[in-house]
């Protein structure tokens, strides 16, 4: 099993063509369709379904590709490593990050590291807490932020912040910072909520047990976005940490303010595996995007924020 034959392998399967991932190698046709049929006969299973449509993964073929695009970025991430300038930390790093805290810390994080760690490659990946808990275990994250997680003998999850969730609702409603709704109110109108296993959905639903109060939901989805545009609509309020939403404040299209009796808090931690070895690289994007929270909170763009420690300098 060869380099080349991975490459071409998930070029094929990502571009679900041979013709479109021979051009992407740089390759003639026949070159890529011969790496494919020598690893299939190989590996003694059939790879990929040839169909009108194009190439379909099969499902062993689904597997292999799979192990063969982690096999691929560590031998990117060795290269990387092992060609630095002197004295230059370099190589690449995969970091998750909540959808909530992308205005937040997106920008300013690649900033930072291409002013202060040009030979770090970042790449990021986006989504709620528990997908990026099952990105970590799977190995395609080195790290990730996350709530309420906890430390475990494969995972090193480092405290950061305590924060609470806010309620959300169309900007004519009025909703304060500076005036808490109490949980029962928020739930007398219909919510726009989280699809149901996402972390934030287990608590609001263990806070509506705890008040004794019926949700009525008017809507669920996976996309944060999706839940304020429709709160935008009219379609009723939502609950969300409060940076996921404070740009559209600002805009004047939402109104919001915390929640009381019960306030529901979280805590946000950094996550890492224990088992690998932390390269450097890793490291040093850790400490700048520790460096980018605090800089959030002190600068009160965190709502309601508390930090738990503060990062090396």
């Amino acid at each position: 099993m060869e380099v080349k034959q991975l490459r071409a392998l998930v070029t094929v399967a990502e571009a679900g063509s041979v013709t479109r991932a021979a051009d992407l190698l740089h390759l003639v046709q026949p070159a890529v369709t011969r790496q494919i049929r020598t690893l299939e006969h190989e590996l003694g299973v059939e790879l990929f379904e040839r169909t009108r449509q194009g190439m379909r993964p099969t499902a062993a073929g689904r597997t292999v590709v799979e192990r063969a695009r982690r096999a691929l970025a560590e031998l990117d991430r060795a290269r990387a490593e092992v060609r630095p300038a002197p004295g230059e930390v370099a190589g690449i790093v995969t970091l998750g990050l909540l959808e909530s805290t992308l205005d937040l810390l997106a920008e300013p994080l690649v900033a930072a590291l291409a002013r202060d760690r040009p030979g770090i490659e970042l790449r990021l990946l986006t989504g709620y807490s528990g997908y990026l808990r099952q990105w970590l275990d799977d190995g395609d994250l080195d790290l990730t932020l996350a709530y309420n997680l906890e430390s475990t003998p494969s995972l090193n999850a480092r405290p950061v912040l305590e924060d609470g969730l806010w309620a959300a609702a169309p900007a004519p409603v009025g909703l304060s910072p500076g005036r808490p709704v109490p949980f029962a109110e928020v739930c007398a109108h219909p919510l726009v909520m989280p699809a149901p296993g996402h972390s934030l959905r287990v608590l609001i639903d263990a806070a509506a047990r705890h008040a004794g109060v019926q949700t009525d939901i008017a809507a669920q989805t996976n996309s944060m976005d999706l839940q304020k545009r429709l709160v935008v609509a009219g379609h009723g309020w939502t609950i969300l940490p409060a940076p996921g939403f404070s740009a559209d404040v600002e805009a004047g299209v939402l109104s919001a303010a915390p929640l009381c009796d019960p306030a529901i808090d979280r805590s946000l931690v950094l996550a890492a595996p224990r088992a690998r070895r932390t390269p450097p690289a890793v490291d040093a994007v850790a400490r700048a995007l520790l460096a980018q929270v605090e800089t959030a909170v002190r600068e009160n763009r965190w709502p309601a924020a508390r930090l738990r420690g503060t990062p090396a300098a």
